[in-house]
Formats: structure tokens, sequence, C-alpha cells
């Protein structure tokens, strides 16, 4: 049966409209500020952890005046006395944090060397730490814990050191290239041991690079010290090697008044190159993909072992610098010399600095930043307002456990879940997210 065709003077159908569409939803400046304090930002997170350090950090500071304390003892009689007295003891100490490590208002109108003079050693101190916080994070997005900074960093130390003292015919600023080059070398080999042993023999890195920390610190305070390749024979008595000469050390950045080297320079270069490995590079990319899970990477053609072992090379080479700013750098106590005490936990200190920064490597620079501003005021505040150097220990272990319990700061700030819903009403709005799956009805009205 054949079906029956349209009239030709049957008038078309008018086409459908289209519909304008909906207008932006405007964005006021209250909305935006309050999705700024929500769980969702960790970088709120990250700032709250902050200063929830520094509370607990303020009331310890309070609870280690004697005179204080005493004075708790009759608080309802007169509670101005001990609430003037803690407030004392808090604003002296943080005021002698910041003018040590950012500015001292005192120093206005000072010498140059007095005005810049607490940021510079802010930025000295941050300096290893930056290396230290880009190495650990490495080896972190290839799914290993690397651990081993303080072996691989005296490693680095070593090698910098003696060609630092021993090749005295390279010219200048040849010398100290090749000096930082031999640091760089000596960490990657020694953080190569450790990934070859995981690539190759299935060993566990973190037990390998505990060990392999002994093995250094010992080699080196135990015997190479004490060897006349090593030894500087003017410190009898003392393991102590030879001083770098001159033309090795890390010159000065801003001016001989300032203690900021040029080892900063290198660790901002480490920076960028990091992040361009992991965002451009098809190494990087096969180092977050293997991080991620290494059964699919396997599977995706990746050879595990050989990005295994170039991330532990790298994140060697990275600890190794650690090792040329304390041999070589400004910061070094012994005339630039090796010592046996010469990582000062840096090697583990960068575990806290990775954590903070998130394993990113900009985060990196600003963790690094703030330890060094608290390592540099902290020696300050314990001159000037008679606070024990600890505390600065305590506050930057209270940071890094509130930053990996984000839970925590997010219920005592009460920081809400998600943003402020922003987008257009009606027909046109998303649905709601539904986090518990309570709606189990299809588009169609029937059950999913």
């Amino acid at each position: 049966m054949s079906t029956p065709e349209p009239e030709k003077n049957e008038p078309a159908a008018a086409p459908t409209p289209a519909k304008p569409a909906a207008p932006k939803p405007s964005r006021d400046w209250g909305t935006v500020v309050r999705n700024v304090f929500t769980a969702e930002n960790s970088a709120t997170v990250t700032f709250l952890a902050i200063v929830l350090a520094l509370v607990v950090g303020a009331i310890m500071i309070v609870l280690s005046n004697t005179d204080t304390m005493n004075q708790l003892g009759y608080f309802f009689a007169s509670p101005t006395d001990f609430l003037s007295s803690a407030w004392n003891d808090v604003s002296s100490a943080y005021s002698s944090l910041f003018k040590g490590a950012i500015f001292d208002p005192a120093t206005v109108s000072g010498t140059p060397a007095q005005f810049f003079g607490p940021i510079s050693n802010t930025l000295e101190y941050a300096t290893p730490l930056i290396f230290g916080g880009l190495a650990i994070s490495v080896a972190f997005r290839a799914g290993m814990f690397n651990i081993g900074g303080q072996g691989q960093l005296i490693v680095g130390a070593i090698f910098a050191s003696y060609v630092g003292f021993s090749w005295t015919a390279l010219p200048g600023l040849l010398h100290m290239f090749a000096a930082v080059l031999a640091g760089i070398v000596g960490g990657m080999l020694y953080g190569g041991v450790v990934g070859w042993l995981k690539a190759y023999r299935g060993a566990h890195e973190v037990i390998v690079t505990i060990m392999l920390n002994y093995v250094a610190f010992l080699f080196l305070g135990g015997w190479l010290l004490n060897t006349s390749v090593f030894h500087d024979a003017a410190a009898a008595g003392q393991a102590v090697g030879k001083p770098a000469t001159p033309s090795a050390v890390l010159p000065h950045l801003f001016g001989d008044q300032l203690f900021t080297d040029i080892g900063l320079v290198f660790a901002l270069i480490a920076t960028a190159a990091v992040a361009w490995f992991f965002k451009r590079s098809k190494l990087g990319f096969e180092v977050r993909a293997v991080g991620l899970r290494p059964s699919a990477a396997r599977t995706a053609g990746i050879n595990v072992s050989r990005v295994q072992i170039a991330a532990m090379l790298i994140s060697g080479a990275l600890m190794g610098l650690i090792g040329v700013t304390q041999t070589l750098g400004l910061a070094n106590p012994n005339n630039n010399s090796l010592s046996p005490n010469l990582d000062a936990g840096l090697g583990f200190t960068a575990i806290t600095v990775a954590l903070l920064g998130r394993t990113k490597p900009w985060g990196c620079v600003w963790a690094s930043l703030l330890f060094g501003a608290l390592q540099a005021g902290g020696a300050l505040m314990q001159t000037q307002a008679q606070v024990s150097i600890e505390v600065i220990t305590v506050i930057q272990a209270l940071i890094v456990i509130f930053v990996a319990a984000p839970q925590l700061v997010k219920e005592i700030f009460h920081l809400r879940a998600h943003k402020i819903d922003t987008g257009a009403k009606g027909e046109d709005a998303p649905p709601p997210v539904d986090p518990f799956h309570t709606d189990t009805t299809t588009a169609a009205g029937g059950e999913a």
C-alpha cells in the first residue's frame, strides 16, 4: 500500500525559533571571596594549616615562660596580668621571627646590607631545601620514596670538595662549574644505585636508601676525612677536609655584604627545568605514568625499569646539588671544607618540604622559602625573645601534620566541601551533585 504524498498547496511547517541563550549569571565579589574559603582550594587549606601551627606555637611560647605561668595561678584575681604577659611573649617572639627572616623596621635608615640582610639569610637557607624538595618530588612522582638524601648529598659533597681543592689549575668560573658538575655526578651515581637495585633486583628503595645513608655517613666521618688526600693538616685532631680554593666557591649573588650566593640561581633554574620535565618531556610523562600505575604503564609499552633508574638518577643529582651548596656555598661554617655533619638533616627536611609543596616544583620553592624564613628568623627569636629554637622545629612539624591531614583543617575552620554554584537556574542549570548516589532513577523515569 503506497504512502499518500502531501499535497503541493499544503503550507510548510514554520521553523521553530531558536531559543535565546540564557544570560550569564553575574558573579558578585562576595561569592568569589566565599568560594576561596572552601575545602577544594588547596592553597587555602595550606595557609590555614600554617596559621594553626603558629597558634599552637604561640601556646608553647606562653607555656615555656615561667613568669607568665606563675601569673596564671592568680588569673581570676587579676586576669590582665596573665593576658598582657602572654601577649608580650608571643608578640616579641613572632616579631623577632619576622625581623630575622624578612625585614627589620629599625634598618630603614641603615645600610643596604642591614636592610636586605634578613631576606638574604632566608634565601640562603632556602636554597638547599629547593634542591631537596625537587629531588623528593621526582622520585615520588615515579612511585618511589627517596629518603636517602643524606647519603646522596654527602657523596655529592665529596665529589665537589675534591674538585674544589685539587683541580686548582682550572681558571675562575670554569673551576666552579667543574666542582658543581662533580657534585651533580656524585649524587647521581649514588641515587642511580638505588634505582638499579629497585628495577633489577626488586630491592625496596626505602630500605636501600636508609642503609646507604649510613654507608655514606660512616665512610665520610670514619675513614675519608682521616686520609691524607682529604684531611686538612692544619686542623690537627679534627675530622675536617681540605678547604676549597676561592675560585671554586660559589660567589655572592647580591654583593659581598649579603648572605646569598649564586646557588639560588641554580635552584630556580633547576625548578624551571623540573617543571618543564614533567609537563613537556616524554620521559617526564613516563615518570608520571609509572608513578600512577606501573602495570598499566608497562602494558602501554613503557620500560618501567628504565624509568625508575632515570628518576633516581635525577633525584640523586638534585640531592648532590645540596652537597655542593653545603660545601662550596656561603652557609658552610668550616671554611668551605668537608665535615661529618655537613648534611645538617637537610636530606630529611627535604621530605617535609616536598610534602608541603605537594610534590610540585614551584610549590617546593614556596615551601622552602617558608622553612628558610623559619630557620633564619628562629636564630634572632632565640637571642632577642629568649625562646628556644626547638619551638621552630615544632612549628615546622605541625605545619606538615596539618597539611598531611587536611580534613582536620576543614573541620576546625568549617570549610564548605564545594564552591557556591553560580550557574544559571532553571532548565539550563546542571543537575545537583548527588554524592551519596541516593537517586537511582534514570532519565526515562525507571530504576537504573
